[in-house]
């Protein structure tokens, strides 16, 4: 029995489809179709996007998806579809989360800044008020 990965390479062949042009119309990477047809699969992204790339792969083929689908998650082996889907989202909301907090801008200092214009914008009005009523500054 052959190997996913050299099953899915031979139907590409027989198609007369080059990498490039999967890459181009899927625009998915070429390092990761290359690991796809080499049965490199932790070299790919993990839970839905391996899927996706896999689908996007099948549709510029014309080929089935859910059997195609199906076969290749058997032949990733001993992990569950479950867990490794748990497992891929816990790892994406993890990577959202370290993001977020890289990017956040810190709000104590956001605060102080827009004090410090009122502050300067009171003093500004406060010199235009007394110019215009007295004629004088001080």
């Amino acid at each position: 029995m052959q190997r996913f990965c050299d099953e899915l390479r031979w139907e590409r062949e027989q198609r007369n489809v080059s990498i490039e042009t999967i890459c181009a119309v899927t625009k998915v990477s070429l390092r990761y179709v290359q690991a796809l047809e080499a049965g490199e699969y932790s070299e790919l992204p993990g839970g839905v996007f391996r899927k996706g790339i896999l689908r996007s792969y099948l549709s510029v083929l014309g080929l089935d998806e859910m059997s195609w689908v199906e076969r290749f998650e058997a032949s990733l082996g001993s992990i569950s579809e479950e867990s490794s889907s748990e497992a891929a989202w816990a790892e994406f909301a993890e990577n959202v989360r370290r993001t977020r907090v890289k990017t956040r801008p810190e709000t104590g200092r956001r605060w102080l800044g827009v004090a410090g214009m009122f502050t300067v914008l009171a003093i500004f009005g406060w010199g235009v008020w007394e110019y215009a009523v007295h004629g004088r500054l001080f």
